[in-house]
């Protein structure tokens, strides 16, 4: 069975899993990814936001990674809120996400969360089913419509 160590990423960190994400954007740019990643990992946050990563014991290099926030619903109250799920693993990608899963759970009970809402964007399909295995369920249909930015 393959072990993992799974860790709240330092802000410092926050340039060495810009490769992760790029998986799950392949868009995004260096400054955006660097913008958005210090919003959530700063230390004025208190731990009500950040981006969870997962390494392979032995390896210095994260394999998975997810971002997440607190943020009150009106109908559950506190919610853990998590997106941008990444799990890469030549060997077993789903052992990267049960170690995410696993830590997702625990984090939000950590946090005092009644609730954990779990954002699977587009290219994520397999998250979907990683997350379904353990219990999540689907609770809505989450839209897109982008806008074009004005000129001018």
């Amino acid at each position: 069975m393959l072990s993992f160590t799974v860790e709240t990423l330092r802000p410092d960190q926050i340039r060495s899993v810009f490769p992760l994400i790029r998986e799950v954007i392949p868009g995004l740019d260096l400054p955006a990814w660097l913008r958005f990643a210090r919003q959530l990992t700063t230390v004025r946050r208190n731990g009500q936001s950040g981006i969870v990563v997962a390494r392979r014991d032995g390896r210095s290099f994260p394999s998975g990674l997810f971002c997440y926030r607190v943020d009150n619903d009106l109908e559950h109250g506190r919610m853990l809120i998590a997106e941008h799920f990444v799990a890469v693993d030549l060997l077993d990608p789903s052992a990267v996400l049960d170690a995410l899963v696993k830590e997702l759970d625990a984090l939000g009970k950590r946090l005092g969360c009644t609730a954990v809402r779990s954002v699977v964007h587009g290219a994520e399909h397999d998250v979907a089913g990683g997350l379904s295995a353990a219990g999540h369920a689907q609770e809505g249909a989450l839209l897109l419509k982008p806008l074009l930015a004005q000129c001018g």
